[in-house]
C-alpha cells in the first residue's frame, strides 16, 4: 500500500495536466485507508503494551531507561496516530476543510494527556486486582461495542464486517474517544468523557486504599494520583483549545460553525432545473468557509463514508447551458439502501468515475432514482 501510494503521486507530478487530478486523488484514497489501517493496528499493538509495561513498572516500583523509552514511544505512537488520520481523512474529502498542522499538534497534545491518563489509571488498577481488572476491561469493551453498534455506522460493505469493525472500534473506545459516525458527535463525546472521568477515578481511588505499602510510599502513591487527574485535566484542556480555537471550521462556539449539510434544501437558482442540485463538481479547487457554512452539529464529523451533498451556490445566477458530459444512472434512491450495500455500489462508483475521469476531461453527472423525475448530482464525494 505504501509503493501504492508513492506511485500514484509520482503520477500525478508526472503525468499531464487533465490526468494529474485522476492520480491525485487514487492517492489521497490511499492514503487513507493507510492511515485507518495503522490506527487499527497501533491501537491493537501499542495499547496493550503500554498498559503491561506501566504495570510491570508500579509493581517493581522502579523504571529502566529503556522500559520508559518504550512505553513513551507507544504513548506517542497512539496520540500521532490519532491525530495523523484525522488530518488525511479531512484533507481526502472535499466536503471537509483541511485541518491545520498547529491543529494536528494540539490534537496530539489533546490524545496524548487522555490516553497517558486512561493507562496510568489502567496500570494501577491492574497492580493490585489483576482479575477484576480483566472483567472491567472486558465488560467496558462490550458496553462500548453495543453502543457503537447501536449507532448503526456504515463504514463496511456487509453486515458482519461492519459488525466486526465496531468490536475493533469498540477495543479503541477503551482508551480514547474515536467518531465513527456522521452527525452531532458533541454530545456523545461527552457522554464517553463522563464515563472515562468516573472510571479513571474509581480505578484510581481503589488501588490507593489497597496497594502494597512496602513497595510504595505514600508520597510516591499521592504524586501517581495526582499525575492521572492533571494529566486528564491537560487533556480535556487542549480539547478545548482545538474546539474553540483551531478547529477548521472555525470556533465551536461560532454562529457560522458549521458544515455543509443543509437541513432544508436550498432553492434553485434561477435558470436551473428544478431536479438538479448545483454544486460545485470535484474538479474544481476547495471552497471557502464561507461557502460551507451549514447546520450546526456536523462540524466534528470525521468518519469515512460516501455522502452526496447539496451545497448551496455562492450567489444565484444563471447557469451556462449544459455541456455533454459522462452519466451514471443508479436505479437506486440516494441514500435509502443499506448500508452494507451502499458501500458495495460506492466502491464500484468511484471505480467508475475515476475511469472516466481519466478518459474524459470532464466530470461525470450521477442520477439516482427518485418517485417524481431523476434527480441529477453535480458532484460526488467519497472516501475510505
Amino acid at each position: 500500500r505504501y509503493l501504492r501510494t508513492l506511485y500514484l503521486g509520482l503520477q500525478s507530478r508526472w503525468q499531464a495536466e487533465h490526468r494529474r487530478r485522476h492520480f491525485y486523488w487514487r492517492m489521497m484514497f490511499e492514503s487513507a485507508d493507510i492511515s485507518m489501517l495503522r490506527l487499527l493496528e497501533t491501537f491493537l499493538k501499542s495499547a496493550p503494551q503500554l498498559v503491561l509495561q506501566l504495570s510491570i513498572m508500579v509493581q517493581q516500583n522502579s523504571i529502566e531507561p529503556l522500559q520508559g523509552l518504550s512505553a513513551s514511544a507507544s504513548l506517542v505512537s497512539l496520540a500521532w496516530m490519532i491525530a495523523s488520520y484525522q488530518k488525511v481523512l479531512r484533507d481526502s474529502r472535499e466536503d471537509k476543510m483541511p485541518m491545520s498542522y498547529k491543529g494536528a499538534v494540539v490534537q496530539i497534545l489533546w490524545h496524548l494527556f487522555t490516553i497517558a491518563a486512561r493507562a496510568i489509571a489502567f496500570a494501577l488498577f491492574a497492580s493490585v486486582f489483576q482479575l477484576y481488572f480483566g472483567i472491567f476491561i472486558v465488560t467496558h469493551w462490550c458496553i462500548m461495542t453495543f453502543w457503537i453498534i447501536q449507532g448503526e455506522t456504515d463504514f463496511c460493505m456487509s453486515k458482519w464486517e461492519e459488525i466486526i469493525y465496531n468490536m475493533v472500534v469498540g477495543i479503541i473506545y477503551i482508551f480514547c474517544w474515536f467518531n465513527v459516525k456522521e452527525g452531532r458527535s458533541r454530545y456523545r463525546m461527552c457522554i464517553y468523557y463522563v464515563i472515562t472521568l468516573s472510571e479513571n477515578a474509581a480505578l484510581t481511588v481503589l488501588w490507593f486504599l489497597y496497594y502494597d505499602r512496602k513497595t510504595t510510599s505514600d508520597f510516591d502513591a499521592l504524586i501517581l494520583v495526582c499525575v492521572v487527574s492533571s494529566s486528564f485535566a491537560l487533556g480535556i484542556f487542549f480539547m478545548f483549545i482545538y474546539y474553540c480555537l483551531l478547529h477548521p471550521n472555525g470556533p465551536m462556539f461560532s454562529p457560522r460553525a458549521g458544515g455543509c449539510i443543509f437541513r432544508q434544501r436550498p432553492a434553485p437558482a434561477p435558470g436551473s432545473p428544478a431536479d438538479a442540485v448545483t454544486s460545485p463538481p470535484r474538479s474544481l479547487p476547495r471552497t471557502t468557509g464561507g461557502e460551507r457554512d451549514g447546520a450546526p452539529g456536523e462540524r466534528d464529523s470525521c468518519v469515512p463514508v460516501f455522502q452526496v451533498r447539496p451545497c448551496a451556490p455562492p450567489a444565484p445566477a444563471a447557469r451556462a447551458p449544459r455541456t455533454e458530459r459522462p452519466v451514471i444512472r443508479i436505479d437506486l434512491p440516494r441514500k435509502k439502501y443499506p448500508a452494507w450495500d451502499a458501500h458495495f455500489i460506492d466502491r464500484r462508483l468511484r471505480k467508475t468515475i475515476l475511469a472516466l475521469e481519466y478518459a474524459s476531461p470532464t466530470t461525470p453527472r450521477l442520477q439516482y432514482r427518485t418517485p417524481g423525475a431523476p434527480q441529477e448530482v453535480l458532484e460526488y464525494e467519497t472516501t475510505v
